[in-house]
């Protein structure tokens, strides 16, 4: 049996209900929706990368805090060692510890770089989203008399989890920045101990966050309701 030409009329039927066949389409969004959009998804990258940091941090800030209590310990025996009539009393430095103290100190450094500059972003996105609600309030006037960009969610509650995300990992950066700066000068072992514990779990990112940021997620579409 021959094929069917285009020009055939069982051919050009098929082709019209074809073509008649219209697929669906996700409905477009709004500037300001696709901004909101882009914005949580950014939040939720930011996060990850700052956990992965967080915990890369950590596993150097342990390795500063056993390295500076071994070179502790060994200056003591080494104190201890010594004749008290000995002509000198200088302390021996350890070299191939203080280079390995130095490394460690210099690679935690870079990783507060690192959750700086995430820091910064989080900042940027907080400001971004302050913009939109700006001019949401320009093109809609009052809050009630406009309609929500997604589900639930006025305009200005994304701003309101934006800064509230921000400012808390903001006070962790600070809290991390300071704990660069003393934990390879303790001498203390409990003290080390807390910076430790303190850069891990993290006091100022609130408990909350995960679920703001899971809220934001859902509200956008992002995931499934």
């Amino acid at each position: 049996m021959p094929g069917l030409s285009s020009s055939h009329p069982l051919s050009i039927s098929v082709r019209a209900q074809t073509l008649g066949v219209v697929t669906p389409r996700k409905p477009v969004l709004s500037v300001s929706a696709r901004k909101i959009k882009d914005n949580a998804a950014d939040w939720h990258n930011l996060i990850l990368k700052w956990d992965s940091l967080n915990d890369a941090g950590f596993a150097t800030a342990n390795a500063i805090a056993n390295l500076k209590m071994s070179l502790l310990n060994k200056e003591k025996i080494e104190l201890k060692s010594n004749s008290p009539t000995s002509d000198t009393n200088e302390e021996k430095p350890y070299p191939e510890y203080n280079k390995e103290l130095e490394v460690l100190c210099e690679e935690l450094h870079a990783t507060l770089d690192g959750l700086t500059k995430i820091q910064t972003k989080m900042e940027k996105l907080t400001s971004t989203t302050k913009g939109v609600c700006d001019l949401e309030n320009y093109h809609h006037g009052e809050e009630s008399q406009r309609p929500h960009l997604f589900h639930t969610w006025p305009t200005a509650h994304f701003y309101a989890v934006s800064r509230r995300l921000s400012d808390s990992y903001g006070k962790e950066l600070l809290l991390k920045r300071t704990i660069v700066e003393e934990l390879a000068h303790s001498e203390d072992h409990d003290l080390a101990l807390s910076y430790l514990s303190m850069w891990l779990h993290q006091p100022y990112v609130e408990s909350t966050s995960p679920l703001l940021l899971e809220g934001m997620l859902l509200e956008t579409g992002h995931r499934a309701l």
